[in-house]
């Protein structure tokens, strides 16, 4: 296969469409209906997803939770401004986390947050200069880092979030996301309930959500790139349903690219689901063979990222670039908050 490179993934986006807010109806976003094998392209409302899938389909959601995982504390010694992102756990209180700046935090430094009801120290530093820190307080952490904590946004939304809840799925049920499933947050429980009232099976998964995902591609030949592993589970429950409706002849339908590397993690060789869980570090890129999903809704990605390689593995680069150029002349809003994509077959 020809060698793939970061720069065919490249587009031009005007600052001005990176969407900066949600907006106040998750539903009402706009959809970009993507045929992935004539390349057809349609314009809708979110909310009008519904008309495009059928009773026997499958939808896939992560029912990942954000926690507010970006803290704001001092160097014990010095006072110096800190700042601590989690990332994963790895012990009961040891996370491995971003820190910035990390030459000021070394093995053995500590750190104080808040009213100082929460203390760290820093263990070890791991891959990409991550730090391995141990927490101390009292209680529950997940309380106290309700009450400390910021919820992560990404480095291109400057504005500040107004309402936390924003930036989580109306199913969010398991905590532990670094970063929101963002193609879920278009969803409301009204949109849900005329979803299942038409007859499709909804299965929830869950994979955690780190910032590994969206790391930028370094090298220029992207067989090079390392995923960082992201910790997921699928359930008896949503094996079956995949299964079934994959039996059937049924679509499944993945609700974003985190849906979607969780089932082609958990999928066996036979195209077959089983409940398992685990960490994965799949990296699916033009030319992969997807074993489960056969459409896929998402956001619109950064130039260059693993999603867009995921997206153009499941659609054809040209496709996708033609969609993308198509969206931007639409003034389509883009990345976490922005608008949505259906790649689908019939």
């Amino acid at each position: 296969m020809e060698q793939l490179k970061k720069s065919d993934f490249y587009f031009d986006l005007p600052e001005e469409l990176i969407a900066q807010d949600p907006l106040e109806d998750r539903s009402g976003s706009r959809l970009l209906v993507l045929d992935k094998k004539t390349g057809e392209i349609r314009h809708h409302i979110f909310k009008d997803i519904v008309d495009y899938l059928r009773p026997g389909d499958c939808l896939v959601l992560n029912n990942t939770k954000v926690i507010p995982a970006r803290l704001m504390g001092t160097k014990t010694d010095t006072g110096a401004a800190v700042e601590v992102l989690l990332l994963k756990r790895h012990a009961e209180d040891v996370w491995e986390t971003l820190v910035r700046p990390g030459r000021k935090l070394r093995p053995g430094a500590k750190i104080t947050f808040g009213d100082g009801s929460l203390k760290a120290e820093v263990l070890e530093v791991v891959e990409e200069g991550n730090r391995l820190i141990r927490f101390f307080y009292d209680g529950i952490f997940e309380e106290t880092l309700d009450r400390l904590g910021e919820m992560p946004l990404p480095p291109y939304i400057t504005h500040k979030l107004q309402d936390k809840d924003r930036y989580q799925t109306v199913y969010a049920r398991y905590e532990g996301s670094a970063a929101a499933p963002t193609a879920g947050l278009h969803f409301t429980k009204e949109l849900l309930r005329a979803i299942e009232e038409k007859g499709v099976e909804t299965a929830y998964v869950t994979l955690h959500v780190g910032l590994g995902t969206f790391r930028p591609v370094k090298e220029d030949n992207i067989l090079e790139h390392h995923m960082h592993s992201e910790a997921y589970q699928v359930t008896r429950e949503a094996a079956e349903k995949i299964n079934a409706a994959k039996a059937s002849g049924n679509r499944v339908i993945c609700v974003g690219t985190t849906s979607c590397r969780t089932v082609e993690s958990a999928a066996a060789e036979d195209c077959t689901m089983k409940a398992c869980s685990g960490d994965t570090d799949i990296f699916i890129y033009p030319g992969y063979r997807f074993k489960v999903t056969d459409c896929l809704i998402t956001n619109f990605h950064l130039p260059e990222s693993t999603l867009m390689m995921l997206v153009s593995a499941l659609a054809g680069r040209e496709h996708i670039m033609d969609a993308y150029a198509e969206a931007i002349r639409e003034r389509y809003r883009f990345f976490s908050f922005g608008d949505a994509m259906f790649i689908y077959s019939c």
